[in-house]
């Protein structure tokens, strides 16, 4: 199981495209990407999921960990280009209603 994590600024903010699976394996080190980013300048984090191709509790986790961290640093996070089968993930756990999202 592997993970690609590559990171780009733009006008928006800082871009995380995320390629493979997030589980219990691979989550530690998106998590710590992640979290390096949040509590550095970024002040907005937007976090292409279009080439995840499986996400476990594990990867959701991680999701609402920097959700977290965000939100208290005063920062936003966007989940964007998600499958429906990831959208439906998260609309199942209700975190769709609190995270922004964009299909």
């Amino acid at each position: 199981m592997n993970i690609t994590i590559n990171k780009k600024q733009s006008d928006q903010g800082v871009v995380v495209k995320v390629a493979g699976e997030i589980d219990a394996f691979t989550a530690p080190q998106l998590r710590e990407e992640l979290a390096a980013l949040a509590d550095g300048n970024s002040k907005t984090i937007i976090v292409d999921l279009q080439d995840v191709t499986y996400l476990d509790s594990t990867g959701l986790g991680v999701f609402v960990g920097l959700f977290k961290q965000m939100k208290s640093n005063g920062g936003e996070m966007r989940l964007t280009n998600l499958s429906d089968r990831l959208q439906r993930l998260f609309e199942i756990t209700g975190l769709s209603h609190v995270m922004q999202m964009k299909g």
